[in-house]
């Protein structure tokens, strides 16, 4: 995407944390009380001047510095109270330093509790929250901590890491909209036969007629959601309410069928982040059309200028221990380093220019004219599996404390279930003078839960082939058993459920193994 970088964070990114800062200062005053007070009064009044004035002086270096690194506002919502935020978290540096309470916390270089300046690559920048926030490792971990115990104790929830581009949505340039696509504009005019909508302020009515009339969709969806309409009176998540031509970007946008349904559910389970390799105004522009009434992600949006390594993704910058992450993403190679906590996702190509990117020859679901299915698509599927890893990791009948529960080995045991009670053999797959047990495919299968083999006996249930003719394939015929393509087992593993083998025949060809 060519769009600007260096974009402000939403308001209550900086907000979020300066709050947590207020909390620290409260606890701290709470806990050393009379202790601080005293020693303030045995300090020289000479010292403490002397003291106040070098940090007034690193003070205002921060809030010059932060004001020349802040001259516009790229984010409409968050204009009117930049300013007030950075003075925040200033004046909260100052009276941490004055309660000597030391929380390894870095702002614009500069340590918070003693004014020195701090190495560029100490700790971990959370620049999503603020671009000049910086975190010691063993803050990260304290505050990690903190949060782990009210998260799974006092609200149950896990954490949930968000990608964005073909697991959410998918976006095209308007200049690679083909003519094929060219519907699509006016599928934004008018849909006949649906209920048009009519909204005065806080009133809402409705009626039939020959076209929509859709006014703030984005901001009365909350409403619309909460009406009890008829039977006869349905409200479709077609084109009108999940396309968005977004002319100022020079981009269209198509949100995943059933997304609403799925962060209205996730969220009651998650605390939700959005983590993506765009650029942060196109993440934050995506965010509001997911979520136009900031209930699910508030200041956890995360873009690649958050990113501590190019081209990668990490944990290192959530605010929750990675035993207690989940991450929805289309894309493995970017997570190298958190692929046990990873959900690999089908991804979602509306778009034709989506396709042709990924190099696939077929039609896009735009020049198909149709889209995912609502209750058996990718969202739906796999919020299945969010439920079932999230009651697993909860489950009161588990002996083990839950502080010591992992959520990647609660994902290993819901994917084990996937194709449990199924043998496989291979043939035509596997390369000859490869070791079988290291093809992806082989430890692919074992993770969904099956036994592999390589020889053929009465309790093989399944034959994957490339070649309906070898010896194998008509030995899995003969013997009434399933015969299938690699792509079975492919399309079990990312929609994590068995998938009809009769959808995956195998073809023909010469040869025998």
């Amino acid at each position: 995407m060519s769009l600007a970088e260096d974009s402000p964070v939403h308001s209550s990114s900086s907000d979020d944390y300066a709050a947590i800062l207020e909390a620290e200062l409260d606890a701290a005053s709470n806990s050393s009380g009379d202790s601080v007070e005293g020693a303030e009064e045995e300090e020289s009044g000479a010292e403490e001047n002397d003291d106040i004035g070098d940090f007034d002086l690193d003070h205002e270096r921060v809030k010059r510095q932060k004001v020349e690194l802040n001259p516009g506002i790229v984010n409409p919502q968050s204009s009117s109270s930049q300013g007030a935020t950075s003075e925040n978290i200033g004046s909260l540096c100052h009276r941490l330093r004055r309660k000597s309470v030391h929380i390894l916390v870095f702002f614009a270089g500069m340590c918070m509790k003693c004014g020195l300046r701090a190495d560029d690559d100490s700790g971990v920048a959370l620049k999503y929250i603020d671009k000049n926030l910086r975190l010691a490792n063993d803050e990260m971990t304290r505050l990690r901590d903190k949060d782990f115990k009210d998260l799974l104790f006092n609200r149950k929830k896990l954490y949930l890491v968000l990608d964005l581009d073909h697991t959410l949505l998918n976006s095209s340039r308007l200049t690679d909209i083909t003519e094929e696509e060219a519907y699509l504009n006016n599928q934004r005019d008018s849909l006949p036969g649906e209920i048009v909508l009519l909204f005065c302020l806080s009133e809402c009515s409705y009626f039939y007629g020959g076209s929509w009339i859709l006014v703030l969709v984005s901001v009365l969806r909350p409403v619309l959601c909460s009406i009890s309409l008829p039977h006869s009176f349905r409200i479709l998540d077609t084109l009108k309410t999940s396309l968005f031509r977004l002319d100022r970007m020079h981009m269209m946008t198509k949100l995943r069928p059933y997304v609403h349904t799925f962060l209205e559910e996730a969220s009651k389970l998650f605390e939700m982040y959005i983590y993506t390799m765009g650029e942060r105004p196109y993440a934050l522009e995506m965010a509001d059309l997911l979520d136009p009434g900031n209930k699910y992600f508030h200041s956890r949006i995360i873009a690649q200028g958050d990113c501590t390594q190019k081209f990668q993704k990490g944990l290192d910058i959530v605010l929750g221990r990675e035993s207690t992450v989940l991450i929805l993403d289309d894309t493995e190679a970017v997570w190298k380093e958190n692929k046990e906590n990873l959900i690999l996702m089908d991804r979602y190509h509306f778009f034709a220019s989506s396709c042709k990117n990924f190099g696939f020859s077929h039609k896009s679901l735009s020049l198909l004219k149709t889209d995912e299915s609502e209750t058996d698509g990718a969202l739906a599927t796999v919020l299945k599996v969010l439920q079932q890893a999230h009651s697993l990791f909860f489950d009161k009948e588990c002996k083990d404390n839950l502080e010591d529960r992992d959520v990647r080995q609660v994902l290993k045991t819901v994917r084990k279930e996937v194709l449990k009670d199924c043998k496989i053999v291979f043939t035509r797959v596997i390369p000859v003078n490869f070791t079988a047990e290291h093809h992806h495919l082989w430890r692919m299968a074992e993770q969904l839960g099956a036994i592999c083999s390589t020889e053929v006996d009465h309790s093989v249930t399944h034959v994957v082939s490339g070649d309906a003719g070898t010896d194998k394939s008509r030995w899995a015929a003969r013997e009434n058993k399933f015969l299938v393509n690699p792509g079975w087992i492919e399309a079990s593993n990312i929609l994590w459920r068995k998938q009809p083998e009769e959808k995956f025949p195998v073809s023909p060809t010469r040869g025998k193994q």
